[in-house]
């Protein structure tokens, strides 16, 4: 038994070609979060990080957020943070609000309006004013659904801890808890 191991030549053209060049867009002409990495604009380049799936809940608006830094939050300069959404299914489209915690200010609109049926970005631009862990608060509703969503900005080294202002106290059935004063 012979086997013909040959390729027509339009074939072999053809995944020769598919090979040579990555394919950067996916099939619905978006491209993908590999292909679109972009620079922060300080002076010195500073690839921006990874992709992150923002967690759902099952009773949440129903769209997906994926997020980025432009870079490493500095204390004092600026840091932009790309916002990804997807799942968009009203026809009113989705609202969202953004809020920041002490420490943080946000530069430009604190709301934004994403339409239906397609993946939209937004960019925003926060601002570190010391180090520390504060998060750019991210607010989505959909349909009279509401999904809050918390961006962590690490700004520094120092790992966030715990405040140290209460005593351990023993119960009589063996549990542990901590005592403070009420403020």
């Amino acid at each position: 038994m012979t086997l013909n191991t040959r390729f027509p030549l339009a074939v072999a053209l053809t995944w020769f070609a598919v090979s040579m060049f990555p394919v950067s867009a996916l099939a619905d002409g978006i491209p993908s979060a590999h292909a679109t990495t972009k620079r922060s604009t300080s002076s010195h380049k500073v690839a921006a990080g990874p992709w992150v799936t923002a967690s759902r809940k099952p009773n949440d608006s129903g769209v997906r957020l994926q997020y980025r830094l432009g870079g490493t939050p500095q204390a004092g300069k600026p840091i932009v943070v790309v916002l990804q959404f997807d799942g968009v299914s009203d026809p009113a489209g989705a609202s969202v609000t953004l809020t920041v915690d002490a420490g943080l200010t946000l530069s430009g609109s604190a709301s934004l309006s994403v339409p239906a049926g397609q993946r939209s970005d937004a960019s925003v631009t926060v601002i570190s004013q010391g180090d520390g862990l504060a998060y750019l608060n991210v607010f989505i509703t959909q349909g009279g659904r509401t999904s809050a969503i918390s961006i962590a900005i690490q700004t520094g080294t120092a790992a966030p801890a715990m405040k140290a202002n209460g005593d351990i106290k023993p119960l009589p059935d063996g549990d542990n808890i901590i005592s403070q004063p009420a403020k």
